[in-house]
């Protein structure tokens, strides 16, 4: 039996996590650390169960997060955006000697966190980083073609698109100008270049997939995620790319203009007399025209789909797999808080191996996670209107460009 603590577990990602990790029986323990008590509150309300409890945490109080992680088994952090808040999560987290999991997706600050691996180490502390969707599932569904279905394994890109949740924040709107303002990681012809969102290198990657399920000829752009800095560490490979986008295209756009216009910036303006900070209005902003978005464009629920296309050879022929989760009812808060909550699950299995800082493809064995976490979305389990409801879609397709849909 287990304590966990999931920093941030009023968010969208957080309060999915909670849930889940709530109906498992190995936890008899699962707090809510959040700023947000009403809503807490509100949670533990609903979920009706008395194991689910919360405590006050702000994550620029390491006092708060060190009150609140104390004498836990596993600490799970969804606090974004990851670039400002999870070095000195990490840190208090190390200090206490706790096992950790996190969903962190700026690739920036995975290369420091990646640093504190001689500090987890000596504290015999195992932190699985980066355990969501993209980054996360992407990771082990990449090891998995690289180690069982392909001979050689020459490129993995990974397409991601989401939208129509219920709750978004602050949080998620400056992880987006975050990703559009900083160099971008692509792992290009064996080694390691950076590309700029809106330069003609990051808009010459620009392109549009078709997301089963989701819909087709969706634009994709450039994206800083990890997996082109930590893949291409463990697993031999000469292409790495990692491409995105938000659904609707329009509200997409409305935030990559903002940005384009600089209203990502954090130096305040003098309007009329008052200090108006560009940032600030920007997110206020999109935040309200959001609804009217999702309104104009009859966006009623939630839906996202992640696509991880791996290619190389089989048998010396030009063989590619291509792994699509997708959903009709669920985006960024199921995709990214449920495979979090099985990076916390397989940690309290003892199925994480090693100590020290590690990405998914560097201490999970891909079917531990692709097993449990079937089970626990009850994948492939309805259909409606004809088509694939959700899941995990797998598709090879051959040398003469054939597809056909496998079982893994």
């Amino acid at each position: 039996m287990a304590k966990v603590v999931v920093l941030g577990g009023c968010g969208a990602v957080g309060s999915v996590a909670v849930e889940t990790l709530a109906k498992q029986d190995m936890f008899t323990e699962v707090i809510i650390g959040d700023h947000a008590m009403d809503k807490a509150h509100q949670i533990i309300s609903r979920l009706g169960s008395p194991k689910v409890s919360a405590v006050c945490v702000n994550a620029f109080e390491p006092e708060t997060v060190h009150k609140a992680i104390h004498g836990a088994d596993v600490v799970l952090n969804c606090i974004g955006p990851f670039y400002s808040t999870v070095k000195p999560i990490l840190k208090a987290v190390i200090g206490e000697g706790i096992n950790y999991v996190d969903i962190c997706d700026d690739v920036d600050v995975t290369l420091e966190i990646l640093d504190m691996d001689g500090e987890a180490k000596k504290k015999g502390v195992t932190a699985l980083i980066g355990m969501g969707s993209s980054p996360g599932a992407t990771n082990l569904l990449a090891k998995l073609a690289y180690e069982t279905l392909l001979d050689e394994t020459d490129a993995i890109d990974i397409f991601h698109t989401h939208g129509g949740e219920t709750v978004e924040g602050e949080g998620v709107i400056g992880h987006r100008f975050h990703c559009m303002s900083i160099d971008i990681p692509m792992y290009l012809d064996g080694r390691l270049t950076h590309v700029k969102y809106f330069e003609p290198d990051g808009m010459a990657l620009r392109q549009t997939f078709d997301f089963p399920v989701v819909g087709k000829n969706i634009p994709i752009y450039p994206y800083p995620h990890p997996e082109q800095v930590t893949l291409p560490r463990y697993l031999k490979l000469r292409q790495v790319t990692n491409k995105g986008s938000v659904l609707p295209n329009e509200y997409y756009n409305l935030i990559r203009d903002l940005c384009g216009l600089g209203l990502a910036g954090t130096e305040p303006v003098d309007v009329k007399g008052q200090a108006v900070v560009p940032y600030d209005f920007a997110v206020a902003y999109i935040l309200r025209e959001r609804e009217r978005i999702l309104k104009e464009t009859g966006f009623s629920r939630p839906c996202g789909c992640c696509s991880v296309i791996a290619r190389g050879k089989k048998d010396g022929s030009p063989r590619e797999y291509r792994f699509h989760m997708a959903s009709r009812s669920q985006a960024l808060g199921e995709g990214t808080g449920i495979p979090a909550a099985m990076g916390v699950i397989l940690m309290a299995m003892g199925r994480v191996q090693g100590t020290g800082v590690l990405p998914p493809e560097a201490c999970l064995a891909p079917m531990d996670f692709v097993e449990l976490i079937s089970k626990v979305m009850k994948l492939d389990a309805r259909k409606e209107d004809g088509d694939s409801f959700g899941g995990v879609i797998v598709e090879m397709v051959d040398e003469k460009g054939r597809v056909t849909k496998l079982d893994i």
